[in-house]
């Protein structure tokens, strides 16, 4: 295999076998990733189109129109501090050993939802806390990353997001309210996944947590950069299977099939941009090149769910803008980042990234 697969070639050269064996290999590769990108297909379904511009702009009322809803997503990515902004006062924490519960701040009138947990594994002697957002449709923490970072002395915080894990809507076989044809409902989501990030962030500080890091994967990347573009206390981001564009993932991405199906004929990909603007990571590079802020961004070449070109566009705006980037490319695809080597190979990256 090749090195940036994670293996070392000891052999002085490589000949003919060697170059099969990598091209069999990779084509199993994808084998593997396609079955499990279908994994949970018969899960999904195809639903309506829907504005819901209240949920996702809450002093909006009586938007039915495309344009409209449009104009309102375009002015609060303008005012995007606000939009992301935390509500005054300090939410009332619960701890239960190493697991902690605290109120959102963004009511979707669902109980589980509502209510924020965090799984914490802490580091000995450590004032630095990494908080965690795992990948869309995540029916566990990943506790050997938890327990991987905190050997290294890094304390992790992993935050269910929305739709998730306790927060899981009653009756619902997938996070279909988190990333959907809705288009409120997926603002209000993900707005709501970061601003209980930044509220995780907060209680992290007063707890005693100096250096607060963000890392996500996937889906999770996005809530990640959206934090570390708007909240000054993140010092580094680490941003796995990421890309910039949220829309075009969407239309793009084999994992969201079901959602594209419902879009189809319905909305175009220029306007379904404009509409999710508040999501695109690349509203925000500016913000993403502020000086205090290190970014990684760990990309898979043969991904197949957020594709390369989405990945790379939004690596060139960052470049551009002048962000202190670290860019890490594996020849593996999104799901099959999850095995040896390529889990060894990441996890050993982003350790250092985030130590140094």
């Amino acid at each position: 295999f090749q090195a940036e697969d994670g293996i070392r070639d000891r052999s002085p050269s490589r000949g003919l076998g060697d170059v099969y064996k990598r091209q069999m290999y990779h084509k199993w590769l994808d084998r593997w990733d396609e079955r499990r990108m279908r994994r949970g297909d018969d899960l999904k379904r195809t639903t309506e189109l829907a504005l819901d511009a209240e949920l996702a702009f809450p002093a909006a009322k009586g938007v039915t129109d495309l344009g409209a809803f449009c104009a309102l997503s375009e002015q609060v990515t303008r005012n995007s501090d606000l939009f992301f902004g935390l509500a005054a006062g300090a939410p009332e924490v619960c701890w239960q050993d190493d697991v902690l519960h605290f109120p959102s701040s963004i009511s979707t009138g669902m109980t589980e939802n509502d209510m924020v947990s965090a799984k914490v594994t802490r580091a000995r002697s450590s004032d630095h806390a990494v908080v965690v957002f795992h990948h869309w449709n995540a029916s566990s923490r990943n506790a050997p990353l938890a327990r991987f970072f905190a050997a290294r002395g890094i304390t992790v915080f992993e935050m269910a997001m929305p739709y998730h894990l306790e927060r899981t809507r009653p009756g619902s076989l997938h996070a279909d309210h988190m990333l959907s044809p809705n288009l409120g409902r997926t603002i209000q989501s993900i707005r709501q996944a970061v601003v209980d990030g930044r509220q995780l962030i907060k209680i992290a500080q007063r707890a005693g947590y100096r250096k607060i890091s963000v890392l996500g994967i996937s889906l999770g990347s996005w809530v990640a950069g959206l934090i570390a573009a708007h909240d000054p206390a993140v010092d580094k981001a680490s941003l796995l299977l990421t890309g910039g564009d949220l829309a075009e993932m969407v239309w793009t991405g084999g994992a969201m099939r079901h959602i594209r199906a419902s879009l189809d004929g319905k909305i175009e990909l220029s306007d379904l941009r404009r509409a999710w603007a508040p999501l695109n990571l690349e509203s925000y590079v500016g913000k993403l090149a502020r000086p205090a802020l290190d970014v990684q961004i760990l990309l898979a070449t043969r991904d197949r769910v957020v594709l390369p070109t989405v990945s790379e566009r939004l690596v060139q705006r960052l470049e551009g803008a002048g962000t202190s980037l670290n860019v890490e490319r594996l020849n593996c695809g999104h799901y099959s980042l999850t095995l040896p080597p390529y889990i060894i190979t990441t996890g050993m990256r982003a350790s250092r990234f985030l130590s140094r």
